[in-house]
C-alpha cells in the first residue's frame, strides 16, 4: 500500500471518529443546528433539556404576559431601531419593562425604602442562596398559603429552598394576559411561621407575586425585614413533578435595583 493511499485512509479514519464527537454537543439541535440548511431553519424552542435532566422554569418573555393590575399585559417592550433591513450593519433590539415582570426576583428594597436607600438591591443577593439543592411542593388548592397550610407541608428542618406550586398553576395565570387578584399566595400569617419555624432562604411562587393580593404589603415586609429570604416570584412549575431538584436562578446585576428579571431552571 502506497504511503499516500496509507494517509487518505488515516484521515477517513479520524474523520469518521473526531466529527461526530464534535457535532453530538451542538448547541443548537437540528433543525436548528449544525446539520441543518437554510431552508430548514426552524427556531426550537424548549421547555425540557437533556431528556428531562434540565427544566426550564422561566416563562418567556412576549406582550400579553400578565403585568401587575393590567388587563393589557405587558404591551410591546422590544423594538429593533438598528435593523439590517433598513441598512444598518447589525440588528441590535431595545427593551423596556417594569423589573417586575415575569419571572423575577425582589430585593430588599422593594418593600423598605431604607434599605432601597441603602442600596441593597438584585447585585447584592447571595448567589449561593439562589443556586443549590430544592424542595418543588404542591400546596393545597383550596387556600392561601396561612401557617396552618405551612404545618400541613411539613416541610423538613434544614431545607433552605423551596418552590411553592399552587392553583395558580392548574389555572394557568401566567399564561393569560389579564391580571388576577383572585390568585393564590402566602398570607401574613403563613410568611411569619415559614420565618420563625424552617430555615427556608429561598421563597418560589407560581405567579407575579409571592404574597396574596389581600396580604399583599404584609407578607413582603415579613420575607424581607430580615434580608435572609429571597423571593422569586412568576415561576413556571407546570413541567416539573413534586420533588428534589437542584435550582439554579441567576438575576440581572442591576445597580440600584430591587427587583430584576432572572431565567430558573431545576436540573434532577
Amino acid at each position: 500500500m502506497s504511503r499516500f493511499l496509507s494517509f487518505l485512509l488515516i484521515c477517513a479514519l479520524v474523520y469518521t471518529i473526531l466529527v461526530p464527537l464534535a457535532t453530538s454537543g451542538a448547541a443548537y439541535p437540528p433543525p436548528y443546528g449544525l446539520d441543518s440548511t437554510e431552508e430548514d431553519l426552524v427556531p426550537v424552542r424548549r421547555e425540557v433539556y437533556g431528556g428531562g435532566r434540565i427544566i426550564d422554569i422561566s416563562h418567556r418573555y412576549h406582550p400579553d404576559m400578565p403585568s401587575w393590575e393590567s388587563d393589557d399585559g405587558i404591551g410591546q417592550f422590544l423594538w429593533l431601531p438598528n435593523s439590517m433591513k433598513n441598512g444598518s450593519l447589525a440588528n441590535n433590539s431595545e427593551m423596556k419593562l417594569p423589573t417586575h415582570t415575569g419571572t423575577h426576583v425582589d430585593a430588599p428594597g422593594h418593600v423598605f425604602d431604607h434599605y432601597f436607600d441603602a442600596g441593597l438591591d438584585v447585585d447584592t443577593l447571595d448567589l449561593e442562596v439562589l443556586n443549590g439543592p430544592a424542595l418543588l411542593v404542591d400546596v393545597p388548592r383550596d387556600k392561601n398559603i396561612t401557617a396552618q397550610v405551612m404545618k400541613s407541608l411539613n416541610i423538613p428542618k434544614g431545607v433552605r429552598r423551596v418552590l411553592f406550586r399552587t392553583l395558580n398553576t392548574d389555572r394557568r395565570l401566567m399564561y393569560k394576559k389579564e391580571f388576577d387578584t383572585s390568585y393564590v399566595g402566602f398570607m401574613k400569617d403563613g410568611a411569619q411561621w415559614l420565618v420563625d419555624n424552617t430555615d427556608i432562604k429561598l421563597v418560589g411562587i407560581d405567579y407575579l407575586s409571592v404574597a396574596a393580593f389581600d396580604d399583599l404589603i404584609p407578607s413582603h415586609l415579613v420575607f424581607l425585614e430580615g434580608r435572609e429570604t429571597i423571593l422569586v416570584e412568576g415561576l413556571k412549575l407546570d413541567d416539573a413533578q413534586p420533588g428534589i431538584y437542584s435550582v439554579h436562578c441567576l438575576p440581572l446585576r442591576l445597580l440600584g435595583a430591587e427587583g430584576s428579571p432572572i431565567r430558573c431552571i431545576l436540573i434532577k
